[in-house]
């Protein structure tokens, strides 16, 4: 299928448009070679969001208008390059005596935009606070310490990259969210996160490294818009010490097994590795022993049994109801 020029929204789109005018979800699903479960999954985001349901990017527009001309934005790159140490007034003033007077000059704002985008401003502004870690807590508890990552980037059959927004309960081991992301911008966590919330409630506290958008380089405590928004809601903010993996060890093992499982191969689009991504979620959570839990089965705080990996059966302790002797 031409989905090469397509984003991962337009390919929702299609989808849904085409479910809607009564194709049936079985058909669709095969033809786009995605799960029921992924269909069913993005069908009710829209049922419930609207458009805003099918995208991870919020309202982070498409196109801009009044696009300067290709010619105008060459034109500025140049002048820069030949005067360096000009800034944006400088330079609109050099344009409005050279260029003729039905050209329209572009703000002073817009220069400096240019020049930004073609790594042509120095930057000055340095961290207010030098990133380090929190203090750590035990999480021993589900839903005491939620663990969150991105999961290094891959590339897709379509030659996109995907970039997995993973979060796990560290006490329990249970795999929360396991998303295909086309970028770390904070948009698309911000809509993950607000829909785990709703399905899960909110942690105690989340522990994540110190890069976007989990934190800011440039943010007072290095807090960003997305630890803000978790403290307001009366999340702590955990965070390790840079260069210290292993203080997040739980989550890093659980990427290893991912890598292995759900991205070799990676899928062709962003719908196919999300359906690889759904599985594997389902079978790390319900199919999967847990070594590091002594493979012990738990309700809340009840012991209840543990998994005979040789005779593939539940074994189970005491009665955990039981009076005590």
């Amino acid at each position: 299928m031409p989905w090469k020029e397509r984003s991962v929204v337009e390919e929702r789109m299609r989808f849904v448009l085409r479910l809607k005018d009564g194709e049936s979800m079985a058909s669709l699903c095969r033809e786009f070679g995605i799960s029921r479960v992924t269909g069913y999954k993005i069908y009710e985001r829209y049922k419930e969001c609207g458009l805003e349901g099918l995208t991870d990017r919020a309202r982070t527009p498409y196109r801009y208008a009044n696009k300067l001309p290709v010619q105008l934005e060459a034109m500025i790159v140049t002048l820069r390059r030949e005067k360096p140490t000009w800034g944006a007034r400088k330079l609109r003033e050099r344009l409005l005596r050279k260029l003729p007077n039905d050209v329209r000059v572009p703000a002073c704002s817009t220069i400096h935009a240019i020049m930004d985008r073609h790594g042509l401003v120095t930057r000055q502004r340095r961290s207010r606070t030098k990133t380090e870690g929190t203090p750590l807590s035990a999480g021993l508890a589900p839903n005491a310490l939620w663990c969150t990552d991105y999961k290094g980037e891959f590339m897709l059959g379509d030659k996109r990259y995907c970039y997995p927004l993973t979060v796990s309960d560290h006490a329990s081991r249970y795999l929360l969210l396991c998303e295909a992301m086309e970028s770390i911008k904070e948009q698309g966590a911000f809509t993950a996160f607000e829909r785990l919330f709703k399905e899960r409630g909110l942690p105690q506290a989340i522990r994540s490294d110190n890069g976007v958008p989990f934190a800011s380089p440039n943010g007072l405590f290095n807090l960003s818009r997305l630890a803000v928004w978790w403290l307001r809601l009366g999340v702590t903010i955990e965070r390790i010490q840079p260069g210290h993996p292993q203080q997040n060890g739980r989550h890093e093992r659980m990427h290893r097994t991912l890598k292995i499982e759900a991205t070799r191969p990676a899928g062709s689009n962003f719908l196919q590795q999300q359906a690889k991504f759904d599985a594997f979620v389902h079978e790390f959570n319900n199919e999967r022993p847990h070594e590091a839990l002594d493979m012990l089965v738990s309700f809340m705080d009840y012991d209840l049994g543990y998994i005979d990996l040789e005779e593939k059966t539940l074994q189970p302790l005491n009665n955990p109801f039981g009076p005590k002797v």
